[in-house]
Formats: C-alpha cells, structure tokens, sequence
C-alpha cells in the first residue's frame, strides 16, 4: 500500500479491528461473545435490542433466547431518587463496595431523552468515573424514549443480557419520582428509594404509591451539618412506614442513612439487601415474585406489539387523521371514531 494512500498510515491491527467494527456480527457470534463475559459484545447486543428496526427484531430474539438459559442467576435492584438526591454518587459507592466483595455489577442506568431530538443526555459514564473503570462493573446508560413512562423499552431485555454475560448484581436506576417507578417495581427483585433530609417536611415530596413500592429507604447525604437532620428524617420516615399494609414477601420496609460521598452507610446497605433476599429466598417469595414478572411482561409486550402494529397500519394511519378532523369539529364522536378505525383494523386483519 503507498504511503499517500488514504489509509497508508493504519497499522494492520487497527485496520483489523475498524473492519470488524464495520461487520456486523451474527447472533451466534453475539451470544458467543456475551457468553464469555465481553463486554464490547453485550453493548452491542443491546443497541440490537433497543433498536426500532423491525430487520433487527428477529436477530435480537435470537440472541434474547440464546441468553435465556443463562439468565435470572442474578439479583436485581432498582434505585429511585428525585434528580438532585445523589443517585450516581451512591450507585457509584454501592457498587465499588460490591465488586470489592467479588460481586459482578452491572448498572442500567435510564437518562432522560430531549424532547426536541430525542437524543439520550447520556451522562452516567462520566458522573461514575470510577466505577466505569472497574473490570468487574458495566454501565449501560440508555435513552428513556417515550415509553413505560421513562423507563427505557428494552430494559428487561437488557437485564437477560446482562445476567448471561455473567453479571450476579443488576441496578436500575430510573429517571426520578414518577410513573417510571411502577415500571422498574415489575422488573427488579428490591426497590430502593434514595432520599435527602433538609427539605422541609419530609414525607411532602413524596407519593404514597412509591413509599409502598420500597424495601428500603435510604437518606443520603447524611453528613457534617446534615447528620441531625437525618436522623430526624429517618424517624419520620420509619413511623410513616408502618402505617402502610404488610408486604407480601413477609418484610418489613426499612430506612437508614448514609454518606455516598464519604462511604459511610453502605456496608449496612449492603447488608440490609442480605437480610431480604436470604428472607424471601426462604418464604418462596422470591421465585413466586420472578413467576409474576415474567408473565406481566407477556402481556406487557402484547400489548406494545398491538399498539405498534395498529400505529403503523398505513390505512389506519390515513383514517386516524381524517378522524382526528371529524372528532375535532364535533361531527364525529371520539368513541364512534375509535371504533372505526378498530373496526377497519380488525377487519384487514382477518381478511374481510
């Protein structure tokens, strides 16, 4: 090759690997390479399964049930906080703690899409520098997108793919306090809920749904001035839980504090998540929770495959808008507007 050559100064080896980058590999090879615990393998194996791409719906399939047998090994945890609360902070904490007692940790964290480019802030690599670069973590951050109410699509996918890559601790982290939570609750085996004291009344700034979806509840930012006002929190928060209904899996909710910053409250963390697994692994409620899960998630994406099937209908699209004109002006009721186009859709359905 002469050296004026517009690659003249690429090495073999990274010509090499620009041309394996530029392949796409098959499913066998993905699901070789998540096997043996590649990492570069299993991100591109969930940019596959995120992918809206009907072409890409079959190989990501394949590569999900290839997975399957080597999945659900794993515990999953998902982590909530209104933004400002030190979510990275601590996620960055817990899990340095957790792969110092040899666990494998991989966080899926969900960041919030801009709504003019839908575009993915993709933030959580760099507030987690440490984390990212220990060999036994992986950070997948992952657009929000529109649906599950900011949860991103395939995060339940991504999980198997996690868990077959060898992966025996997965965190969820969500966007904030919102509809997103009842998502993560459907998907994960314990809900943490991270809060911060100091911010008036503290049971105001938070919904009643989401106090009884935790297992635990955690204040962070329990240090220097703030330690009073911690403790103070965590009682109000403690009289406040045993108000609620008793859980099925037989626990009782607990709160405890914590400094992310200073590392301080993360072992007992650590040790609270030991005493509800060892709890609901005994009672039968972890196996039956995961059994529920699974099937929610069939019908969840029946749903979805419905939904998406119907949108995409180009006549149905062409009827919605024409409807959309009728229902507007009042000639047509809403109710009557729907029924048409289901109508129409069911009918090109069965052939009529």
């Amino acid at each position: 090759m002469s050296a004026d050559s517009p690659t003249g100064n690429i090495s073999p080896q990274a010509g090499a690997r620009a041309r394996l980058r530029r392949t796409q590999p098959t499913a066998g090879e993905l699901l070789s390479g998540i096997l043996s615990g590649n990492k570069t393998a299993l991100s591109r194996a969930i940019t596959l399964v995120e992918s809206t791409n009907t072409q890409h719906q079959q190989k990501a399939n394949e590569v999900i049930n290839g997975c399957l047998p080597h999945a659900n090994k794993s515990v999953r945890i998902g982590i909530t906080g209104v933004p400002g609360v030190g979510k990275s902070t601590f996620i960055e904490a817990f899990g340095k703690h957790l792969t110092a007692l040899g666990k494998k940790v991989a966080v899926l964290a969900v960041d919030p899409s801009s709504t003019l480019s839908h575009g993915s802030i993709l933030g959580d690599k760099t507030r987690m520098e440490e984390l990212v670069k220990d060999a036994n973590a992986y950070i997948r951050p992952s657009a929000s997108g529109d649906t599950l109410g900011g949860v991103a699509r395939k995060t339940r996918e991504a999980i198997i793919l996690c868990e077959a890559a060898g992966f025996d601790t997965i965190i969820i982290e969500t966007v904030g306090v919102g509809q997103s939570e009842t998502a993560v609750h459907s998907m994960v085996d314990f809900f943490l809920l991270l809060q911060i004291a100091g911010g008036g009344d503290e049971l105001q700034g938070i919904k009643r749904g989401i106090m009884e979806m935790a297992d635990l509840i955690v204040i962070n930012k329990a240090d220097g001035d703030n330690l009073k006002r911690a403790a103070l929190a965590k009682t109000e928060y403690n009289r406040a839980l045993h108000l609620f209904p008793a859980k099925a899996s037989g626990w009782q909710p607990k709160v405890s504090t914590c400094s992310a910053l200073q590392n301080e409250g993360i072992a007992e963390v650590c040790n609270t998540l030991t005493e509800y697994f060892t709890l609901t692994k005994n009672n039968g409620y972890f196996e039956a929770h995961r059994r529920e899960q699974n099937t929610y998630w069939l019908t969840e994406t029946i749903n979805e495959q419905l939904k998406t099937g119907f949108y995409n209908r180009p006549e149905i699209k062409l009827l919605l808008e024409e409807n959309k004109l009728l229902v507007q002006q009042n000639l047509l009721s809403p109710f009557a507007a729907a029924q048409q186009l289901l109508e129409r859709y069911f009918s090109g359905k069965t052939g009529r």
